[in-house]
């Protein structure tokens, strides 16, 4: 009879032991998940922000270099108008004061 009860409370504890491992489990898996989704929100978020930050970066400069490229090339022209300009009226001139 003792015996049959000594092996009762050994088979109790180990089913009450093994619960709580399931239980101790399931609580280290939902802190690693939640660990996880965090560092994941944080890593990514660090990378949008680095690579919104290049992207401007890079679209500016290449904004920046094609407007002063269109910018000096219609300058240049306005510029080469204007000389042509200018050296047809002190041709005109010269021709005018020559005759």
């Amino acid at each position: 009879m003792k015996e049959n009860a000594v092996i009762t409370i050994i088979s109790i504890t180990i089913i009450v032991l093994n619960m709580m491992m399931i239980i101790v489990l399931d609580i280290k898996n939902a802190i690693m998940m939640a660990t996880m989704a965090e560092v994941t929100t944080v890593t990514m978020a660090e990378i949008m922000v680095a690579t919104m930050a290049e992207v401007t970066a890079a679209t500016m400069a290449e904004v920046t270099a094609a407007t002063m490229a269109e910018v000096t090339a219609v300058t240049m022209a306005e510029v080469t108008v204007v000389v042509k300009d200018v050296a047809a009226v002190g041709a005109g001139c010269f021709n005018l004061i020559n005759n």
